[in-house]
This record gives structure tokens, sequence and C-alpha cells, in this order.
């Protein structure tokens, strides 16, 4: 038997996830996590939250799993027989809570704490106001995507309505080794590097990482109202097409990123931003809860040509439907499955390669609308959700999208000292002004 059928085998992006995290950890003192966090409109009784919380977290053992390798050396998610500890839930209370920055720092904390041992991979965090309230999941990106997390807290949003409700029946807990057709896997490889060679003969401008002892992450909420969101989705379907929001989102950010480098004064060339694609094969997420399901775009942008947006949103699109008419996302996909053999210090190195250490000069994600999301949180009103993941560095830069009844959010996140938070505030102006939304 090559492989055994009850085993979760690790995918080439699963694997890819687990060299960003042993990197990260190396360089930023914790891994590749990231957290959603509820915004609600009053304050939770926290005693049922967690009891509700541990009754929920017994039904997936795959949490507290870790990483090993079978007899074939086949990387895979050990899950254990049950559940061994209760729920992580930390309460911090504060009568009053102030402004957003003091919010997002509070948040920034937790983000940045890393998990106490090898099978933690989910903290839950609440602040607690008088008359407001943050509920936040940390999780670990080995474990879950944003779409799956997302997922996942929309299932525990059904649990808390429905006690009867069945929490993991339709999940899938098993993968194949994928140990079979090799020629396609090289094929793959083939024409994967043809694309990063492709890549690599213009070197991306990225911005230098701050020296000295490991850094947390920093984060700027973008919060745009209704008006202001419909403007956006307006100016999107006018300028790039219709349902076409992420190449206008993208072209703003460059142009706008272009600016933080021109206010530095830097020669630049050229600019490159892997943005993630969700590759599951329908829209319910649930089957394929846990792990990643992702794949990459890779979108070059030339400096010089960065102030006409007509012409940066039409770069994008060419560049989009050649990648994924080529069948690129596919096929990076199947060719990371070669990496799985690689030790992760190995192909950490390995990463760094192509582009001379600068993978990237930002990450740029947009999750669009998530029909399913509930809209209350224990009988109280969702006011808003948003994403604040911590970036691999290099870049350790990243623009994350979300839109939440009926309003657009952009969250930057960066490691702290790549920027100053004039430029953070440069950022942001340029944004507002460039979607036509007004100052917060």
């Amino acid at each position: 038997m090559v492989s055994s059928k009850s085993k979760r085998y690790l995918s080439g992006s699963d694997w890819v996830i687990n060299t960003l995290d042993y990197m990260m950890k190396a360089t930023t003192g914790a891994g590749n996590m990231s957290q959603i966090v509820l915004a609600l409109d009053s304050a939770i009784d926290e005693a049922a939250l967690r009891v509700r919380l541990n009754r929920f977290i017994k039904e997936f053992p795959v949490l507290q799993g870790n990483v090993t390798r079978d007899y074939k050396l086949t990387p895979y998610w050990k899950i254990p027989g049950k559940i061994a500890a209760d729920a992580n839930l930390n309460v911090h209370h504060a009568e009053s809570l102030g402004s957003c920055e003091d919010v997002l720092s509070l948040l920034g904390q937790s983000v940045n704490t890393p998990f106490k041992n090898d099978n933690e991979h989910l903290a839950f965090h609440l602040i607690k106001g008088n008359q407001r309230s943050f509920f936040a999941m940390t999780f670990d990106h080995r474990l879950f995507d944003a779409r799956g997390a997302e997922a996942f807290l929309n299932l525990f949003q059904r649990y808390l309505a429905d006690d009867d409700f069945s929490v993991s029946g339709d999940i899938c807990f098993t993968s194949s080794s994928a140990l079979t057709g090799w020629m396609k896997k090289f094929y793959a490889g083939r024409n994967v590097n043809r694309k990063i060679i492709a890549l690599s003969k213009s070197t991306p401008e990225a911005l230098p990482l701050p020296s000295g002892e490991k850094k947390s992450f920093r984060y700027r909420l973008i919060s745009f109202d209704a008006d202001e969101t419909e403007r956006i989705y307006d100016n999107a379907y006018n300028e790039a097409g219709y349902l076409m929001e992420m190449p206008y989102l993208l072209s703003v950010v460059i142009q706008t990123v272009h600016e933080l480098f021109r206010s530095r004064s830097r020669t630049t060339s050229s600019y490159l931003i892997p943005v993630s694609i969700d590759m599951r094969p329908g829209k319910d997420a649930v089957q394929e809860l846990f792990f990643n399901h992702v794949s990459y775009l890779f979108f070059q942008a030339q400096a010089k040509d960065t102030d006409n947006l007509k012409g940066l949103i039409n770069s994008v699109k060419q560049q989009m439907y050649e990648q994924v008419k080529a069948g690129f996302p596919a096929d990076l996909a199947e060719a990371s499955l070669l990496t799985r053999i690689a030790p992760l210090p190995v192909l950490g190195k390995l990463l760094h390669l192509p582009l001379k250490g600068k993978m990237a000069t930002f990450i740029f994600s947009y999750l669009g609308k998530n029909p399913q999301q509930p809209p209350e949180f224990m009988g109280i009103e969702i006011k808003n959700i948003f994403h604040m993941p911590r970036v691999p560095a290099p870049p350790g830069l990243g623009f994350f999208c979300n839109y939440f009844n009926g309003q657009l959010n952009l969250v930057i996140s960066y490691l702290e000292g790549l920027v100053q938070n004039e430029e953070i505030n440069m950022l942001e102006a340029g944004l507002r002004k460039r979607f036509g939304a007004g100052q917060s």
C-alpha cells in the first residue's frame, strides 16, 4: 500500500504554507497566522460563550493535530482521537472602547501572540465593553485558508442558533497522498518554471525589511460605508467591467503603493503582486473546510505605467485572462506537490532564489461577498467583519479586502518599522481619494 485512505495528506499548497509558517516563526517570532474579527453591537455573555465554544470545538479533533510524515515521507496531518483541552478563550474587559486604532492595537496583540504549542492552532479573543464588543478568531493558516476560516466561524454561528445542528457530518477529513501522475506534475512544474523565469527578468521592487529584534505586525482598517462602497463598486464596473472588482481594487492599490515608493525617492522599475484564488470546485466551503485550497495569480506592473489607471486595469485583466487560460493556477497547485519531499528550511531557501530574495512587492487578497454569513452572533447584531492576516516577510506588507453587509473593508497589514505612521496615513488618504470616498 502506497498510502493510507484514512489520513489527511497535505497538498502542495499546504506544504508551501507550512514553509511560510516556518520562515515567519524565524523572522517575526510567530507563525503564518490570521484573524477574523466580528464587531458586535453590544456586550456578549462571556460565560455562555465559553460553554458553547467548548462544546463546539470538541466536534473537531483536527484542531489539535500536527504535521508528520508516513513511511513514504509524504507529510500528513495527524489527527488525535479527541480534543484534549478546552477552547483557548481570552477575555479583555474595557468599560469604554476607544478609537478604532485603540481596538486594532488590542486585536493586533492577539494575532501576534504565538500559539502555546505545536498542537494548538486556534485561539479566541473577546474584547468586552459596556456598549459594544469584538469577538476574534485567531487561526493557523496551516489549518485554514481565509475562506475555510470564515466557513468554520459561520458553522459556529449556526450551532449557536441550533443545538441540534450537525457540525461535522459533511466535512472531509481525508485526502489522497497524490503519489501518482508524476508526468503531469513534471509538465506542470515545467510550465510554472517558465512563468517564474519570465517574472524574474525584472526584479520587483520591495520595501527594505527593518533590522533589529523580531517585529510584530500592525494594522490599519479602512471601512467604507454603504454609500462609499456602492460608489466604489460602480467605479469598478465602469472602469473594469461587471464583476471585475478585483482588477479595479488591485490597480488602485498598485497606484497608491507607487505613490509611497515615489515619496521615498526610490528608483523603481516594476512591482510584483501575488493574489490568492480559491480552488474549491463548488461554492460551498463546508466540505473542504480545513487546510488550504488556494493557488495564486502573479501580476506585474511597470512603475512607469502606474499613473494610467485604465491602462493598469487592462494590464491586470489581460494578465489574469492569460494565466487562467494557460491553467497556471492549476499547474502551480500540481507542481507544488513535488516540493513536499523537501524539509521546510530547504524549501524556504529555495523560495527566495528566483527573485533575489524579493518574493513580492506586497500581498493582495479580495474575498468578495459571503452570502452565507449570518447577521447575528449570539443574538447580537454584527456591525462588521474584517480580516487581520500576518504577512510573510518579505515583503511584510499586504492589502486585504472583504465585503460585509453592504460595506467594503480594506485592511493594511505591515511589519512594524517597515512603514511609518505618516506613510500609512498617506496610503489611506490615497486609497480614499482614488476610490472617490471621503476621509473617515
